[in-house]
C-alpha cells in the first residue's frame, strides 16, 4: 500500500491547531458550524496510515457483523 508519510511533530501541531481554532469564514470553521466534529480529524492524525486502516478494517468487520445479525434475526 503506498501511503503518504507520518506528520512530522510541527506538522501535526499546526494541522491541530488549525482545525482547533479556524480562521472565521474558512472551510474548517464552516465544517464545525455543520457540526463535524473535528476532534475526530485530530485523534485520526495522530494515527499512522497503518493505524487508520487497521481502525477501518475493524469498523468493517463490525458492520458485516452487525449485518449479518440483522438478516438472521429479521423482524
Amino acid at each position: 500500500m503506498n501511503s503518504s508519510p507520518n506528520l512530522s511533530p510541527a506538522q501535526l501541531a499546526l494541522a491541530e491547531e488549525r482545525l482547533r481554532h479556524p480562521r472565521p469564514g474558512s472551510r474548517i470553521a464552516e465544517a464545525r458550524e455543520y457540526g463535524v466534529d473535528l476532534t475526530l480529524l485530530i485523534e485520526s492524525l495522530r494515527l499512522t496510515p497503518a493505524e487508520r486502516a487497521s481502525r477501518m478494517h475493524d469498523v468493517v468487520l463490525t458492520i458485516d457483523q452487525v449485518r449479518g445479525a440483522a438478516r438472521r434475526h429479521p423482524k
